[in-house]
């Protein structure tokens, strides 16, 4: 344990001047969105939540049914894209502030979590020195707080969401009869008005809710950080650690570790998270909306009872279509998940079993953590129709590993120059049968450039040779004159 700087197992300092750990403006009571229903500052649309409705026209307080009657007039009047971001960050603010779904309100980051933050990463890239030909992709490590990782990521969620919610502002369009479009304008524009508020009320929950999940800002596989910008969660990593019997200390440099391999792989890799949010764009495409209950829904659509809608989208609307494109797109997205977390999960245990005694059981529980996903995640699969797992990690870890017995690491790593030269889903089904092969290919390869070599200098030779043999028959016929 020596090598386990001293004082990570400092309790956290308290907070700084000016960063008293009080909620933000938006975060919780008395900031962002009025809420003139009574609802603590959380979404009027929420899950299990009154009709906000009938409690606007239950209440006699004239100021009350003014400030509602001006959020439902901004709602309807959202001409945005598929999806109300800006109604969305705001709920997922209001969500973390409030605790979910751990109970604990969200706080500033405190200046002894970003110092041993930025420790813990500086020792997480030298370790990894040595497992990894490639070089460390950290420019800067940093500590946020849930808010400011829902901050941080939504460029991101925004990325890969809106494909998928404009396939339900498509349908909303379709369900109603051609010949009656016209007539129905000013509805279908309520009617995507309303779809863009109330995706933005439940991702915005979702997003909520996975903030406090979240241990840094590559849980998901995915690069939703900024690029350079190794990001821990030091509230959720505590609440993760805690009863897992492993000090914090090594809990924290483990964490650093997986956070500091996937920005080394996202930096160093460029057409990584373009093939990698291709290949979510291309399951997505594939994905059919249930138009039956859509249609249930937009029947008996009542402006008043906006949440007929809400309930259709929080059941879940979305299914994927069985078909050999989709099929594919399906194994492609598993697989690049896979083989990213592979990567990670195997450089992060060859760098930590070194030194930390517990990595073994930490690489186990994330492991699994990871394929089972929480209950956030689950809900975010549910919303969009998609499932942000990877589902062969454990085939793709251990054929990265049998890389690095067979080519070495720099063998390993050079496999990532371009995405034609990756395992596919059937490699990961046989991954012996990859390296092997691998092998024999690189083997096979160096022979025949051999024997091209070989044959080259012999040819060279002969062509001397006969040079040489020329020139001393012109001599001797010269000297014959």
């Amino acid at each position: 344990m020596s090598d386990i700087p001293f004082g990570f197992g400092v309790p956290p300092e308290e907070p700084e001047d000016g960063d008293d750990g009080k909620q933000r403006k938006g975060d919780g009571e008395g900031g962002g969105q009025p809420d003139p229903f009574g609802f603590g500052g959380g979404s009027p649309f929420g899950p299990g939540g009154d009709n906000p409705f009938a409690a606007m026209f239950g209440s006699l307080n004239p100021n009350d049914i003014g400030a509602a009657f001006q959020q439902l007039g901004q709602m309807l009047s959202y001409e945005g894209g598929p999806v109300n971001w800006d109604m969305a960050k705001d709920i997922a603010r209001q969500t973390v502030a409030q605790g979910t779904p751990d109970g604990v309100k969200d706080a500033s980051v405190s200046r002894a979590e970003r110092s041993w933050v930025e420790e813990a990463v500086r020792l997480a890239d030298l370790w990894l020195d040595g497992v990894t030909s490639l070089p460390s992709g950290s420019g800067t490590a940093v500590a946020w707080s849930r808010a400011e990782w829902v901050e941080a990521t939504q460029p991101a969620w925004q990325e890969l969401v809106d494909p998928v919610a404009e396939r339900v502002a498509g349908a909303m369009g379709d369900v109603v009869p051609e010949e009656m479009q016209a007539m129905t304008g000013p509805l279908l524009g309520m009617m995507r008005s309303m779809g863009g508020a109330m995706f933005g009320s439940q991702i915005g929950q979702a997003l909520g809710n996975l903030a406090g999940e979240v241990l840094g800002s590559s849980d998901v596989g995915l690069p939703l950080g900024p690029a350079g910008k190794s990001a821990l969660l030091p509230a959720n990593i505590s609440a993760f650690g805690k009863d897992l019997g492993v000090p914090q200390e090594e809990v924290r440099l483990y964490l650093a570790l997986r956070e500091a391999a996937h920005q080394r792989l996202f930096a160093h890799v460029p057409w990584l998270r373009a093939h990698l949010y291709g290949a979510v764009e291309g399951y997505a495409r594939g994905i059919k909306v249930d138009t039956s209950r859509l249609e249930e829904a937009v029947g008996q659509l009542d402006p008043t009872q906006p949440e007929q809608l809400q309930e259709a989208l929080q059941q879940g609307m979305f299914q994927p279509e069985d078909t050999p494109e989709q099929k594919a797109a399906l194994a492609r997205l598993e697989t690049a998940l896979a083989l990213v977390e592979g990567w990670v999960d195997a450089v992060v245990h060859a760098a930590a079993a070194p030194h930390l005694p517990s990595a073994g059981a930490l690489r186990e529980t994330l492991r699994r953590r990871r394929a089972s996903g929480g209950p956030a995640e689950q809900t975010f699969a549910t919303l969009v129709g998609l499932e942000l797992r990877p589902r062969r990690l454990r085939d793709a870890s251990r054929l990265w590993a049998s890389l690095t017995d067979a080519r070495g690491m720099e063998g390993r790593d050079g496999l990532w120059a371009h995405p034609d030269m990756l395992p596919t889903a059937a490699d990961l089904d046989d991954p012996d049968g990859f390296v092997h092969r691998e092998a024999f290919d690189v083997a096979e390869l160096d022979r025949i450039l051999g024997d091209a070599a070989q044959e080259e200098i012999e040819r060279k030779r002969r062509e001397a040779a006969t040079d040489e043999d020329g020139q001393d028959t012109d001599g001797e016929g010269d000297s014959g004159k």
